[in-house]
């Protein structure tokens, strides 16, 4: 018998679309728009995509209570 070797490569993904967002977040896209102060970035013209690190910091915010709750408080922390 014979044996072989498979090496596979993968590669994290740093920027998700909309509905990639919603899912690594755990929410349906219509909840997560709402939900969501993360914005998205343009990194091509009509691709907006929302970065990993950026969803990460919000998510950690969420479990920390220490999530703006209003639009004042959000631009505050810009």
């Amino acid at each position: 018998m014979s044996t072989t070797n498979l090496n596979i490569s993968v590669i994290e993904k740093r920027m998700f679309k909309e509905t990639e967002a919603a899912s690594y977040a755990g929410l349906p896209v219509k909840h997560f728009k709402i939900a969501c102060p993360v914005q998205p970035i343009q990194l091509r013209q009509g691709v907006m995509l929302w970065d990993k690190r950026d969803l990460d910091l919000w998510i950690d915010d969420v479990k920390t209570g220490t999530q703006a709750t209003t639009h004042d408080a959000i631009l505050a922390r810009l």
